[in-house]
């Protein structure tokens, strides 16, 4: 009876694994909902200032619900102490911050988000991260998107991505 158990576990992991879907909590043999989501923005570095504007996009065949899915942001630069950051974002270490990206119908286009921060340093050039971290059983269907990287320096100029 154990062995059975084990194997039906093992089986279950090894179909998420090769068919790149997450099962439901809670929802045997259930798909979960996939989904896309790409950043289309812009960034301005001067100084220790960096001005950030972007919009989520899902390219996934499902909706994206509310609180499914955040954009974490990663500087390669550690941020100032103090942050003023907008409603749906936060602090998330010394070099993260993450914001909410809310509802997304399939295909559709996000709410636009405007963030400045300031790094502690004013460097010649900043790498900026952008990743999704899904929540609430959705999944990528497609490897990669979600990730992004823009390198921003310190010339005045809107770097769009």
């Amino acid at each position: 009876m154990r062995r059975m158990r084990v194997a039906a576990v093992c089986g279950a992991a090894v179909a998420a694994v090769a068919g790149g879907v997450a099962p439901v909590a809670g929802a045997v043999g259930a798909r979960a909902p996939e989904a896309g989501l790409t950043y289309h923005g812009s960034a301005v570095l001067s100084g220790s200032r960096v001005d950030l504007r972007f919009t989520p996009r899902h390219q996934g065949p499902g909706a994206v619900p509310d609180a499914a899915a955040t954009v974490r942001l990663r500087w390669s630069e550690p941020l100032a102490d103090r942050q003023e950051l907008p409603q749906g974002c936060a602090r998330a270490g010394e070099r993260l911050v993450s914001c909410r990206v809310g509802v997304l119908d399939a295909g559709g286009v996000g709410e636009p988000f405007g963030l400045r921060v300031r790094l502690r340093s004013a460097p010649s050039e900043v790498l900026l991260e952008f990743a999704t971290v899904w929540t609430g059983g959705a999944v990528d269907g497609t490897l990669g998107s979600g990730q992004q990287r823009v390198l921003v320096l310190d010339t005045g100029d809107s770097y769009h991505f």
